[in-house]
C-alpha cells in the first residue's frame, strides 16, 4: 500500500494527466501525495559589457514562486487528499530521486508522452527515473506519437 505517492510535475499540462490515477490510489489508501516541480540551476545574467542584468539568486527565488504557484494551482486535481508541495534545483533525474528519499516515498508517479520512433533513443526523464529509483515507479504513458 502506497502511504508516500511522489508526482514530479513539469511545466506543462500533459504531466498533470497522472493527478487523477493518484488522487484515486491516494484516497484509497489515505496516502500523502507530494508534488514536486524540479528547475535547472540559474545562471547570472549579464550584457555584453559585463554588466549584472539579473542575480542568480533572483532568478531562483521567482522560479520557486512560480512552480509553488503552479502546483497550488493543480493541487485541485487532488480534493480531499493531503497534499505536501516542493520546488528543487538542479538536474531533474537527481533531484526526483533525491526528493523520493528524503519523502520517503513508496511510489514515484510520472506521466509520459509516446515519442516518434526516431526519438526513442534519448533517455527522458521517466525512463532514466525508472532505472535508478529504488522504489516502484508507476508512469501512466499517453497520448499516441506525434
Amino acid at each position: 500500500m502506497a502511504k508516500r505517492i511522489l508526482v514530479p510535475l513539469d511545466a506543462l499540462e500533459r504531466s498533470e494527466a497522472v493527478l487523477p490515477l493518484v488522487a484515486d490510489l491516494a484516497r484509497g489508501a489515505g496516502s500523502t501525495v507530494r508534488l514536486l516541480h524540479v528547475v535547472p540551476f540559474a545562471r547570472t545574467r549579464l550584457t555584453d559589457t559585463g554588466r549584472v542584468l539579473v542575480y542568480a539568486h533572483h532568478l531562483e527565488q521567482r522560479r520557486e514562486s512560480e512552480g509553488l504557484d503552479r502546483l497550488r494551482d493543480v493541487e485541485r486535481l487532488l480534493d480531499g487528499v493531503a497534499v505536501e508541495r516542493r520546488v528543487r534545483f538542479g538536474d531533474a533525474v537527481t533531484e526526483i530521486l533525491r526528493e523520493a528519499d528524503a519523502f520517503d516515498a513508496d511510489v514515484i508517479a510520472l506521466s509520459a508522452r509516446r515519442r516518434p520512433w526516431w526519438r526513442r533513443a534519448a533517455l527522458r526523464v521517466t525512463s532514466r527515473v525508472r532505472a535508478k529509483s529504488p522504489v516502484p515507479v508507476l508512469i501512466l504513458a499517453e497520448g499516441g506519437a506525434r
